[in-house]
């Protein structure tokens, strides 16, 4: 058998990690292909270091544009690198343009695709993801749910049951994996803030120099805030940075938020106002796993840190109106709060409250196991 693996994103090369390592345990054949998208090559690298991955084989520094833009790019290009390299199959992760242009260039070369973390839905169609996620599970040959719902929703879709596998999700492998390296960082964490001064009435934040932060465990929020829906419409972003600032000051605990490049260009170009959000560089995963175990409470818009979050029993808001992890929700770790102040400070207030002894509905950390025996026993 022979792999080919398709990634874009940080999200993908930490979800990915465990079936990578699974395959170079076993010695299987596999390359890896990056995209670039949204990113530089380069800027992702230390997520490989990290994670101890090997480099890929194929970079194509595809950037951001527009989806279409980005989409036609990649297929070109991943269609010459299958063609050179003629995989048995391509293994995707996710949701993104990478994913999408993943399959769509192996299922027209005839080669079949893996689609880990298949089945899940927002069903909102606005969304870009959600876009990605239904074509790319519908071309896809191994279905790789993540839990029983997503199999459900599968079938539900007219999916044959014979080609979903319900595996547990990968990233509570990579969170088992990585957490304990990350807490032997240190118990007092320090982060380097962007040109914004620390809030007065940040009780429990101190000085740590002229542009950093130390912040002590449960002493802290933690925000992460990119989705398209939500930093590209400028009133949307506006409320939720009101909602944001009433947190701090309410709770008198520092927010720190790891900026995304492209959540700093919004607020550059609609020319918001942070507040008391403690702006910082994004960081690297091990960097952010120690920031996110620690929080007192995470606020979110990704999908990921939803699930992460769930694993650590960190109590979650998310800010959308909308989620395809709707197994946080039953376990009772996170919480819809939308866009809008008063609903956004009313969920921070309910999950403050909230015993963290949720189960953890995504599996026992062996889905990267289970996904490479699937493939190991497949007629091909």
């Amino acid at each position: 058998m022979k792999l080919a693996i398709v990634l874009g994103t940080r999200p993908e090369i930490i979800k990915m990690a465990p079936v990578i390592k699974e395959l170079e345990r076993r010695i299987v054949d596999f390359s890896i292909l990056h995209t670039g998208q949204h990113y530089s090559y380069n800027l992702d690298r230390v997520f490989f270091e990290q994670l101890k991955l090997p480099q890929s084989k194929y970079n194509l520094e595809v950037g951001s544009g527009s989806h279409a833009e980005e989409t036609g790019k990649m297929l070109v290009g991943i269609e010459n690198v299958l063609l050179e390299e003629k995989p048995d199959v391509v293994l995707v992760e996710g949701d993104t343009n990478s994913v999408l242009a993943g399959a769509l260039a192996a299922s027209k070369l005839h080669i079949k695709v893996g689609h880990v973390e298949a089945g899940l839905r927002s069903y909102d169609r606005n969304m870009p993801e959600e876009i990605n996620r239904v074509l790319t599970d519908h071309c896809s040959d191994y279905l790789f749910a993540p839990t029983e719902k997503a199999k459900d929703t599968l079938l539900g879709e007219g999916i044959p049951d014979d080609k979903i596998f319900v595996t547990g999700n990968t990233i509570v492998d990579a969170v088992y994996q990585n957490v304990e390296i990350a807490r032997e960082q240190g118990n007092v964490l320090t982060v380097n803030r962007i040109n914004h001064p620390p809030s007065p009435r940040g009780r429990e934040l101190e000085r740590g120099g002229n542009d950093s932060l130390v912040v002590e465990p449960g002493k802290y929020f933690l925000l992460t805030l990119h989705r398209q829906e939500n930093v590209d419409n400028q009133e949307r972003f506006a409320s939720i940075l009101k909602g944001l600032d009433s947190i701090a000051g309410e709770f008198h605990l520092p927010l720190i938020y790891p900026i995304h490049p492209r959540s700093r260009k919004m607020i550059k170009r609609f020319n918001l106002e942070p507040g008391n959000l403690q702006l910082i560089e994004p960081l690297d995963f091990l960097s952010f796993l120690q920031l996110e175990s620690n929080a007192r409470l995470v606020l979110t818009d990704s999908g990921g840190v939803q699930e992460e979050s769930c694993i650590l029993g960190v109590p979650c808001v998310t800010l959308r109106d909308n989620t395809e992890r709707p197994e946080t929700l039953e376990a009772g770790s996170n919480i819809l709060a939308g866009t809008t102040p008063e609903r956004i400070l009313e969920c921070t207030q309910i999950m403050l409250g909230k015993k963290n002894n949720w189960p953890n509905p995504f599996g026992d950390g062996i889905a990267g196991q289970r996904i490479v025996n699937i493939l190991m026993e497949a007629d091909l």
